[in-house]
């Protein structure tokens, strides 16, 4: 039904929202429950502060399925509008919509937080990755291509 997509949606998420453009009433979603699909299982999206569920237009996607999914659990606006879509693309937007994106609680922030946590990501104040992990993956073969010349340079 109209609500399947929103189904699956935690009831901590379940805030009823006013009406939208095909007239039925769609459920609020936070960041928090966007982040967690992010599989063809189960891809969601943001686009202009609406969430969409991406899952079912996997495969029909002209650009292919890996680039909705890299986009999945996140804001996906500025790719969406980048690439230029079509009005007919715009439109189809409007069948995978599950409803608008609502500020996240600040219960909902620790939560992710956590998560973060779990995952082994050190999550900055802007949301992403640390870039001391990045750093130490190139830091680590140069070291180690160091010690190899010092041991062939010693050891003749």
């Amino acid at each position: 039904g109209q609500f399947a997509a929103i189904g699956r949606a935690t009831i901590g998420d379940r805030k009823r929202c006013g009406t939208m453009a095909d007239g039925a009433e769609k459920t609020a979603v936070s960041m928090l429950e966007v982040q967690r699909h992010t599989t063809k299982q189960s891809c969601w999206m943001v686009i202009h502060e609406k969430v969409y569920d991406v899952t079912s237009f996997l495969v029909e996607h002209p650009g292919g399925e890996d680039i909705l999914l890299d986009s999945g659990g996140r804001d996906a606006s500025r790719e969406f509008e980048d690439v230029g879509h079509s009005s007919d693309a715009r439109k189809e937007l409007d069948r995978l919509l599950v409803g608008p994106l609502r500020p996240m609680t600040d219960e909902e922030k620790l939560e992710a937080a956590e998560e973060a946590k779990r995952k082994g990501e050190k999550i900055t104040a802007k949301g992403s990755v640390s870039p001391v992990v990045g750093l130490i993956k190139y830091i680590f073969p140069v070291v180690i291509l160091a010690v190899a010349y010092l041991i062939r340079k010693y050891s003749s």
